[in-house]
């Protein structure tokens, strides 16, 4: 599990350099697209928001892989995930900072981008405390510290053991982000209060922060928007794609990183499992939408629906009900193929459908409002493709990156497990002193 962070393959750099050129590709795009203003992009009249706000919103779904995930199984005490939560937790930290990019990058103006802040104004006009706009603004950013400290707290003995078995540079840079860990008694019962505490507390916010999310269209009087069920609708979305996305970072990593010892098909299986289930959760909210939709049968919302279902946007409709519910229920319900290819392709296809089902949540809406005269069409351009591909490049850069600086699993947490399935004579598994003692250093200086 150290061996990446100690040498360096030569398929890293092919990495870094095709993902680092895609993103510098992006980066040119978005300064065209400031030299020459937002019209190079394919935000039209009536649909602004288009292909920027449907990656903000597909980003920040993606985020909740991660400390959801991770939160949920590490209060629950499942064994299984020790080897997972690491992997999860990443995908949060750098979807939720992919993500919120994206409101700037819309912008025509972005030097303007602090209109978007919640500040004090004397001249009381801006912002509007009342718009889930400013809402977004405290529920990103107080996700994304719970998900940073979350994230970092349980680096920190891995960093002290890195410390102790590199030498030069790397001894001192180890050193310094280990923050004098010792691997005393003391110190693993207040990093486990604070992994307890922080778990309880990230809950709720990841909860709310897609469901502000989803305020952003369901307040709006737009056709198919304006709904009670957005709040749930969007948060089981959330947990779909990044169930997926999760899946996917963690094939990936066991094939580049020969981690097949410790990413076992149990842990495919288990989360293959949570994936067919919230896709019937997602197949009933999709239903739900479009049943209700068609009982109420107004002229506005009617239209969108048609153009949908048989219209112009039906290709991707249906392509997003094959990817999110045919093809995941197909490969995951038999337990046959709930292996490790049926669940990466279940997830591939996942992770398109929650593309797609942002696209068609975005775009048809705008495209068909109430009156027939405000109607219009939406393609997007290279400038926005260019982005769009450009942030999929920096994930694969950040986290192949991560993954070169710090074990992309978590030893302690799996010496931890090693000792709560094999506990010694006359202490329960899984007590903290225990773990303590029989992780704690031999000599002073050693790490645990």
């Amino acid at each position: 599990m150290i061996r990446p962070v100690m040498n360096t393959t030569v398929w890293f750099w092919a990495i870094m350099l095709a993902a680092g050129t895609v993103v510098a590709c992006g980066a040119g795009a978005w300064a065209y697209q400031l030299w020459y203003g937002i019209g190079v992009s394919g935000k039209r009249w009536p649909s602004f928001w288009a292909l920027y706000l449907t990656n903000f919103v597909f980003w920040i779904g993606i985020s909740h892989a991660g400390t959801l995930i991770s939160a949920i199984l590490r209060l629950v005490n499942a064994g299984w995930r020790r080897p997972v939560t690491r992997v999860a937790e990443v995908i949060t930290v750098f979807a939720l900072m992919i993500g919120a990019m994206f409101p700037i990058i819309h912008l025509g103006r972005p030097w303007l981008a602090f209109w978007l802040f919640p500040y004090p104004s004397d001249r009381e006009i801006w912002p509007n405390f009342r718009s889930p706009l400013a809402w977004d603004f405290f529920a990103i950013n107080t996700y994304l510290t719970g998900s940073v400290l979350f994230l970092l707290l349980p680096m920190i003995p891995d960093f002290a053991l890195i410390r102790d078995k590199a030498t030069g540079w790397r001894k001192k840079v180890y050193g310094s982000l280990a923050l004098g860990w010792r691997g005393t008694t003391k110190q693993w019962n207040r990093l486990e209060s604070a992994m307890q505490i922080m778990a309880i507390a990230i809950l709720p916010v990841a909860v709310s922060v897609h469901t502000i999310v989803s305020f952003d269209f369901s307040m709006a009087n737009v056709p198919m928007w304006h709904s009670t069920i957005f709040g749930p609708y969007f948060v089981a979305g959330a947990i779909f794609s990044g169930i997926a996305a999760l899946i996917i970072a963690m094939a990936a990593l066991r094939k580049a990183l020969h981690l097949e010892q410790y990413l076992l098909p149990l842990h495919f299986e288990n989360l293959g499992k949570l994936l067919l289930l919230m896709s019937i959760l997602w197949g009933y909210f999709v239903f739900n939408e479009r049943l209700t939709v068609w009982y109420g049968n107004e002229h506005h919302e009617m239209a969108v629906f048609w153009a949908t279902q048989r219209g112009e946007y039906a290709p991707f409709y249906w392509t997003m009900v094959i990817c999110n519910f045919v093809l995941p229920i197909a490969l995951l319900s038999n337990p046959y193929t709930r292996n490790i290819i049926g669940c990466v392709v279940a997830s591939l296809g996942v992770v398109v459908g929650m593309w797609l089902e942002r696209f068609l949540i975005v775009v048809p809406s705008l495209s068909y409002k109430a009156l027939p005269y405000s109607w219009g069409t939406y393609t997007p351009t290279p400038v926005e493709l260019m982005i769009m591909a450009a942030t999929f490049a920096a994930m694969i850069l950040l986290y192949a990156l991560f993954a070169k600086l710090v074990p992309i699993i978590a030893i302690w947490e799996m010496k931890a497990g090693d000792f709560v399935q094999a506990p010694r004579s006359g202490v329960g598994a899984g007590d903290p002193h225990r773990i303590a003692a029989a992780a704690e250093p031999s000599s002073p200086g050693a790490a645990s």
